[in-house]
């Protein structure tokens, strides 16, 4: 039983060896501290903790992992627990479907996850947008994973942790009117500007156009395109030009993008409400739709 003058402190598993500040006053003034089975050996032995066989004697300390962390865990520490299933998934005794994956045989997943995400923004259903984000996260830690596992890559092998340690360096670097105080920007428009420019300078890119994904959809290209030579300041007037449907689609495109639209939202969402429109008609005509005449398609058509 623990004596009434002894303390417990939990901790969290997630962490490792990572003892909570808030635990050193306690730790500096007990009589001895002590460690229970639930606690991993590199934590005790960074505590300077010894097992407990007994009771807990009075002034003393017991450290353990069940319960309720002391100290409350740091917002995103449930990332640590993503990390890990990753770990045991792709390490030996893991799941062999997960093991063999490349970067290339895991390009269609990150796709279609991507893709999904995208609708359930669109629909606005919030346990599917919570739900989507997991897998587009899985995306990244099997990536970052693979490329940890790799090498014989092209450069060298790197981590999760290099992943997230390059974002807050460009997070950090392209907000200087944040981090550094160097800088004066109110408006989501002029920091739009600057982020171009720091991006431009740190990529030290020849071209407008240069860094513009081209395996994107082609109404998200065209616009990306028309968005970036607009920047820098190329006039309407030398956008293609031509009768063919290539060219009359982009002019459309350029005309959408340049008046603040978003054309690829836009065209999405008049494909969906079509397709929405269809099945209606479908549904009124009570037949299978490739059996329906032009004549039947109109009368079974919503109003």
């Amino acid at each position: 039983m623990v004596a009434v003058s002894s303390s417990v402190i939990v901790l969290s598993r997630r962490l490792g060896p990572v003892l909570p500040a808030s635990a050193l006053p306690v730790l500096r003034a007990a009589s001895a501290v002590y460690a229970d089975d639930s606690v991993p050996d590199s934590l005790a032995v960074a505590a300077g903790a010894q097992r407990l066989t007994g009771s807990l004697p009075a002034g003393a300390v017991l450290l353990t992992c069940e319960g309720t962390p002391t100290a409350p865990e740091p917002a995103g520490a449930a990332l640590l627990d993503a990390v890990a299933v990753m770990d045991r998934l792709r390490s030996p005794g893991g799941c062999p479907w997960d093991a063999e994956q490349t970067h290339e045989s895991l390009l269609q997943y990150l796709v279609e996850e991507t893709y999904e995400l995208y609708q359930a923004i669109e629909d606005g259903e919030r346990a599917d947008i919570r739900e989507e984000l997991g897998d587009v996260l899985l995306q990244v830690l099997f990536h970052a994973r693979v490329a940890a596992e790799d090498p014989a890559g092209d450069g060298a092998p790197f981590t999760i942790d290099d992943v997230a340690a390059d974002l807050v360096a460009k997070l950090v670097g392209r907000h200087p009117h944040v981090f550094a105080g160097t800088e004066r920007i109110d408006t989501a428009v002029a920091q739009e500007g600057r982020w171009e420019e720091l991006k431009r300078a740190e990529k030290q890119r020849g071209s407008a156009v240069d860094g513009v994904p081209l395996g994107q959809p082609a109404v998200a290209l065209a616009a990306k395109l028309v968005s970036r030579t607009a920047r820098a300041g190329l006039p309407a007037d030398l956008l293609p030009t031509g009768d063919d449907v290539g060219a009359r689609l982009f002019r459309e495109i350029a005309a959408a993008k340049r008046a603040g639209e978003e054309p690829e939202s836009a065209l999405r969402t008049t494909a969906r409400e079509f397709a929405d429109t269809v099945r209606a008609a479908e549904k009124a005509a009570g037949t299978d739709p490739h059996a329906l005449t032009g004549e039947a398609w109109r009368a079974a058509w919503p109003s």
